[in-house]
C-alpha cells in the first residue's frame, strides 16, 4: 500500500517553539525574539535516622531553586520600557511584576504557560556594535523572580 501522507496529518506532533507571547505586569504584551532560563529544580535533602537498618540515607525534595530568565528583543526608537523598569532599581524602588510566557499553537491559542512571580530586572545589555555587520540591534534583559509555575492549557 503506498504512503499517502494521511498518517502524518493525524499524528500528534511536538509544538514548535517559535510562536510565543510575553506579558509583563498589568497585561502589556511585548514582543521578544528569545526567552531562556525557564527552569526550576528541587535541591535534594539527604536524611538518615540513627536507628535505620539501611546503611544509606534517603533523599527528599528540599527547597526549590529558580533560574534567572533572560529575554531578548530588537531595539526600537523611543522604546524604553525595559530600561525604565531597570532604572527603578537604581533608586531602590523597583516594581516587581508578574511575567507570563505563553507558548502558542498554530491557531494562536495558548497551550503551555510559564508564570514568573514578583519578577524584576537585574541586568540589561545591548548587542555589540559593529560597523561592518548587518545584524539588528538587540537588547537583553535578565529577570530574577521568586517563583515559577508551569501549566498546560
Amino acid at each position: 500500500m503506498p504512503d499517502t501522507g494521511k498518517e502524518q496529518s493525524t499524528s500528534v506532533w511536538p509544538l514548535p517553539k517559535f510562536n510565543f507571547t510575553v506579558t509583563v505586569g498589568d497585561g502589556a504584551t511585548m514582543s521578544f525574539q528569545e526567552v531562556s532560563g525557564l527552569d526550576m529544580e528541587a535541591q535534594a535533602i539527604e536524611y538518615r535516622a540513627g536507628d535505620s537498618r539501611a546503611f544509606s540515607a534517603i533523599k527528599m525534595p528540599g527547597i526549590k531553586k529558580f533560574s534567572d530568565v533572560t529575554l531578548k528583543k530588537g531595539m526600537f526608537k523611543a522604546d524604553n520600557k525595559l530600561l525604565a523598569w531597570f532604572n527603578q532599581s537604581m533608586t531602590n524602588s523597583i516594581e516587581r511584576k508578574p511575567v507570563t510566557i505563553s507558548l502558542l499553537d498554530e491557531t494562536g491559542r495558548e497551550v503551555f504557560t510559564w508564570k514568573l512571580l514578583n519578577a524584576f530586572p537585574i541586568k540589561i545589555s545591548g548587542k555589540d556594535l559593529n560597523s561592518t555587520g548587518n545584524d539588528m540591534a538587540v537588547e537583553t534583559i535578565v529577570l530574577a523572580h521568586e517563583g515559577l509555575t508551569m501549566e498546560a492549557k
